[in-house]
């Protein structure tokens, strides 16, 4: 096949009304790809076998009530052999179509805002970008989780291919790196709204930006190499298959086709903004722009347009009109230009732009490598010699107008200036950000700038784009020996009082189970038989142990060197002393509990942080008790109990604090009003407790495990996707870092426990990367459980 390895137009394609805002190459048919545009509409295209080397509209999608700003392929599946398109628009919803029907096969609604940029990755797994700031994580027609933290739009997002790394990029000027669900690193430098972003492989990726600049960066933070061409905001990027020469599109009306890090070629375009662009399998390109046109470049001979058309394009572009404001062509002074003789001189790169005087107008060439000559790429209009008197200054700018706005109602009113060459959607996206206004208004000032400027239109009549960018002897916590148990942290040194700590390691609850530690569980048992006796664990793991007198010591010698505004009288203690008897005790002969008791506890639990311990693990004892689960968690005075565990969880708080919370919260799960008040405060409760994760602290680590089992305990019966997929992001992230064994095997049991029985927790496990995060435990083998539930896990996930 000849290649004349220039890009020259293979057809055009006025498939649509308005502005084609996303473009993506489709799996089916062969040579296909998809457009959506600001006509509400998605168009299938397939190459057809005419003389004119075009494409022909195959299926046409209709489903968003307003503009329809971006496009992706999920990849086919056995459901889907030909895989799904979908689509996000301004009317805040994600539609998924098949390639057959007009309507979609179903909608995602969650987003407040605009949903502007979609990327697909495995398992069915998609990702999108919105204004309202975040970006979501969608399964099986299901929100996952919404990764938040920009403080402006999301204008681009991508799924990267390995381990379960997304990116995101924003008009905070930042990208954004999350791994499970949590941003693991933030990438600064450009200095404007980041537009693009794009996969050069596992551990590269480009962006884009209003900047100008296109960015290559490392996953591991650095960027490694900056490229300048464009002279206005870029808007989009696709990356050729060898994954180092890649085409960007624009604000300055160009595609540019970049090989070795240097842009090869320029091609300009009839119209002002070039939105989107994708690489078809043969290695064409297709584009997008906002006269509603598509067209296809080619580097093939024999795919080239006619010689009849190549010219009707070239015509088309010479007719063009440019306005001098934009700053694609710098800065310009009619009378210091050349005459017509100029164009006799040869350009010395592909894409360069000369202006030369012709009488009183302006033209404006570009230079062609591939055809050695000058191209007319339009007529300069409103240069310096052309300024009306009509022009208003504002700001120390002329401008064609300057609106007055006024949006609240007995508020200041606000300026907008304006120039009739100017995008109104731009302008009016521009406005608002400046004004710090709500995006819901860009239709009504975008439509006002219309109707106030009728028949005073630079360029295409048509407006472009709606979104344009737009502590010695101190207690100190785990200070115990390395035997294994479940949680028996033995008190160490001198009988000195250790939080959790008790001659009996936990409660009996079966020889086969593997959390009673102390010898009772014995790993033989598995290799003889097939039974997972690991997972699903669905009944709470509590922290049972105990000495009470030890308690009630630490409790009195604390109080008898605290403030005296802090001093508790006998009559507490021994309050105190009875209650905690009676929750610890073997049976019930113990007395039973009264409401002042329980409100004592409650009170004494606001001590000073830093002797507090004790009567937090007072606490964690009681809420096991049904009276005081039901006192402590019900709906009165459950919200304050779990804020009260949760400022005493900040990351700069004690170590001892943090544990005894965390295992107060575990042992909530006890009783049905503690089920019930966490999992209502499930988000709130998991978030706090994973940062928890990057204290070094193993008993830490072996609570918050224990929080994240009980939480996927309740959930394994239950639909609740976006609930389980918080689960798997909070113990997949605790994994990175938490090293004890026990904590560890935890996590794995709630990994377990959450994909079990549950296909599309599976998938979103698989697109998290958790198989390859966990199979480094598969060969430990001690303890042996480690190994085995791992095991157990990857083949559940296989």
């Amino acid at each position: 096949m000849a290649s004349s390895n220039s890009y020259k137009l293979r057809c055009s394609i006025p498939g649509h009304e308005m502005d084609v805002r996303g473009l993506a190459t489709a799996v089916f048919p062969e040579g296909a790809f998809v457009s959506v545009s600001r006509d509400r509409t998605g168009r299938v295209w397939v190459p057809n076998s005419s003389p004119d080397r075009g494409f022909t509209e195959m299926h046409c999608m209709s489903g968003h009530s307003n503009f329809v700003s971006c496009v992706c392929i999920i990849a086919p599946s056995e459901t889907y052999p030909r895989g799904l398109i979908a689509t996000g628009g301004n009317d805040n919803n994600i539609c998924v179509f098949t390639l057959d029907q007009p309507q979609p096969l179903f909608t995602l609604k969650g987003h407040k805002n605009t949903v502007c940029t979609l990327s697909s990755g495995k398992f069915g797994t998609l990702l999108s970008g919105s204004w309202d700031t975040t970006a979501k994580v969608w399964l099986n027609e299901k929100c996952m989780m919404t990764l938040q933290g920009h403080s402006a739009a999301v204008w681009a997002v991508i799924i990267l291919p390995e381990q379960g790394l997304m990116l995101s990029g924003s008009a905070d000027k930042t990208i954004k790196l999350w791994k499970a669900g949590r941003c693991e690193k933030t990438f600064t430098g450009h200095e404007d709204c980041v537009r693009g972003l794009a996969v050069i492989s596992n551990t590269e990726f480009f962006s884009c930006s209003n900047d100008t600049s296109i960015r290559r960066w490392l996953v591991t933070g650095e960027c490694v190499q900056v490229y300048y061409s464009h002279t206005n905001f870029i808007y989009s990027l696709a990356v050729f298959p060898n994954g180092q020469d890649f085409v960007s599109t624009g604000e300055d009306r160009t595609l540019r086709i970049w090989r070795n890090g240097e842009c090869s070629q320029t091609i300009r375009l009839p119209a002002q903004s070039v939105w989107c662009c994708c690489i078809l399998p043969n290695g064409d390109i297709a584009v997008g722009a906002s006269d509603g046109i598509i067209r296809v470049f080619t580097e093939s001979e024999d795919r080239m347009a006619s010689v009849e058309d190549l010219q009707a394009f070239e015509d088309e572009l010479s007719k063009a009109t440019i306005d001098p404001k934009t700053g694609d062509l710098g800065d310009i002074k009619v009378e210091d230009l050349p005459g017509r003789e100029h164009l006799n001189e040869p350009g010395n790169r592909d894409g360069q732009t000369r202006l030369i005087k012709d009488g009183q107008k302006v033209e404006a060439y570009q230079w062609s490598v591939s055809d050695g000559r000058w191209m007319k790429i339009g007529d300069v209009v409103g240069g310096s010699n052309q300024q009306t008197s009509k022009s208003v200054m504002y700001e120390g700018k002329e401008y064609d107008y300057v609106f007055t706005i006024d949006v609240n109602e007995g508020g200041p009113s606000m300026k907008l200036p304006y120039n009739v060459s100017e995008d109104p959607w731009l302008t009016a996206h521009n406005f608002l950000q400046k004004n710090d206004l709500s995006p819901m208004f860009l239709d009504q000032v975008a439509n006002f700038i219309i109707e106030n400027t009728k028949g005073h239109v630079v360029g295409p009549a048509q407006p472009a784009g709606g979104d344009p960018f737009t502590g010695g002897a101190r207690y100190i916590p785990g200070s115990a020996d390395d035997r294994p148990g479940f949680g028996a942290d033995p008190f160490t040194g001198s009988g000195r009082y250790i939080p959790g700590s008790g001659p009996n390691p936990g409660a009996s609850v079966g020889v086969a189970d593997p959390f009673t530690g102390g010898g009772a569980y014995s790993s033989a048992a598995l290799r003889r038989t097939t039974t997972n006796i690991y997972f699903p664990k669905t009944d709470g793991v509590t922290f049972e142990q105990a000495n009470a007198s030890q308690i009630i010591a630490k409790l009195k010698e604390l109080n008898g060197g605290a403030p005296q505004e802090h001093k508790l009288s006998e009559e507490i203690l021994e309050n105190l002393e009875s209650l905690l008897l009676s929750v610890s005790g073997p049976n019930s002969s113990e007395p039973p509990l009264t409401i002042q008791q329980i409100n004592l506890l409650w009170k004494a639990s606001h001590w000073p942080d830093d002797i507090v311990f004790p009567v937090l693990d007072i606490m964690r004892l009681a809420v096991r008790h049904p009276q005081v689960n039901e006192t402590l968690c019900g709906e009165a005075e459950g919200v304050q109990l779990c804020n009260h565990l949760l400022s005493l969880m900040r990351p700069e708080g004690r170590p001892a604090n943090q544990m005894l919370a965390l295992r107060t919260l575990c042992n909530c799960f006890s009783g049905r009003h503690g089920r019930a008040l966490l999992m209502a405060q499930r988000e709130t409760v998991l978030s706090r407790a994973a940062d928890l994760a990057t204290v070094c602290n193993k008993n830490i680590h072996v609570a918050l495990a224990t929080l994240v089992l009980n939480y996927a305990g309740c959930l394994h019966s239950q639909p609740d996707l976006e609930a389980k997929a918080q689960c798997l992001s909070v113990a997949s992230r605790a994994l990175e870092t938490v090293q004890d064994r026990e904590a560890v095997f935890r996590l794995l049991v709630a990994l377990g426990t959450t994909v079990a029985s549950d296909q599309t927790a599976k998938d979103l496990a698989r697109s998290l990367g958790v198989n390859s995060q966990i199979s480094k435990y598969s060969s430990v083998s001690d303890p042996a459980k480690v190994g085995e539930c791992c095991q157990l896990i990857l083949k559940e996930l296989q």
